[in-house]
């Protein structure tokens, strides 16, 4: 017969045991010591649990909905307008020589992916409880699918930013090669605040209240839906400013869509603050795991 071995929670496959006397192995699960970072291989071995995730995080969204998928072009499509009429034509908000409602939508395309990753992955875990705390699988793969999902509506909403361009005649420059760059450098960045929010709410769950709040003051400090002047760009705040990861990233998103300058150094910056908060976020989620089916 076959013995498994856990301690508490079984959070990663552990060595195989052999048996001399002809039974089936033994395998003991045992938990990490210390801050691991996720195993990657482990989770490429679950890859299609992953993406079976994703799907199913993508139906459940727009299940019995009148207008389903078109929900992620309607979105940034509803709250462009709304800013183009508020601060387009009330408040006459500068937009760096380009349409304004084009201007709004390139700042609020990568924002709002960003914004709907992190909100989904923070909820994750505690959404995710009875397949947590019955079945083995790496557990990063949770906040994983929830920003995969996200991802995918990115990749809906972004046929409208190709029909803006056509609209308004703006044609793409070689600047255009950096828009994958920045994408993956805020998806890898959504991963990190997004692990680290659902292991914080599995253990406070006043993260649920805390989290909406948290990214609306976060898109009011990136400039998503405004151009930032000389004043601010220069001098030390303009070295300050990008330690923001999604200000250096979402500006640089816009420059390339619109054929305007990359700004090397805020890009940089904002890379690698993004590349840190992956790494506390993860380091912070694979250090708390073995925990959540007890808190569960």
């Amino acid at each position: 017969m076959s013995v498994l071995s856990s301690c508490n929670d079984l959070d990663r496959p552990g060595e195989v045991a052999h048996v001399g006397n002809g039974e089936l192995p033994v395998v003991v699960i045992r938990p990490q010591q210390g801050w691991p970072l996720p195993d990657l291989r482990e989770v490429w071995e679950y890859h299609q649990l992953l993406y079976f995730l994703i799907w199913r995080d993508v139906k459940v969204r727009y299940k019995q909905t009148v207008i389903g998928i078109a929900w992620a072009i309607l979105q940034p499509v509803m709250t462009t307008i709304v800013f183009t009429v508020f601060l387009g034509r009330l408040a006459a908000a500068p937009s760096t020589g380009v349409a304004y409602p084009l201007f709004v939508f390139t700042g609020m395309l990568p924002w709002g992916f960003f914004a709907a990753a992190v909100g989904s992955a923070g909820q994750s875990v505690v959404g995710n409880e009875r397949l947590i705390a019955k079945v083995f699988f790496p557990r990063i793969i949770i906040p994983l699918a929830a920003v995969g999902a996200a991802l995918f509506d990115l990749m809906v909403a972004s046929t409208v930013l190709l029909a803006m361009m056509a609209y308004y005649g703006v044609v793409p420059t070689l600047g255009i090669v950096f828009v994958p760059l920045i994408v993956a450098i805020l998806l890898v960045l959504a991963v990190g605040v997004g692990s680290l929010l659902a292991a914080l709410n599995v253990a406070y769950r006043d993260f649920r209240y805390v989290v909406p709040f948290f990214l609306q003051l976060w898109m009011f400090a990136t400039p998503a839906i405004y151009t930032q002047t000389s004043s601010l760009t220069g001098g030390v705040l303009g070295a300050i400013l990008p330690l923001n990861p999604a200000q250096g990233l979402i500006r640089n998103f816009r420059s390339a869509v619109l054929g305007g300058p990359i700004d090397v150094y805020s890009l940089a910056v904002s890379s690698a603050v993004a590349v840190t908060a992956a790494f506390v976020g993860m380091f912070y989620y694979k250090r708390t795991e073995r925990r959540f089916s007890d808190i569960i």
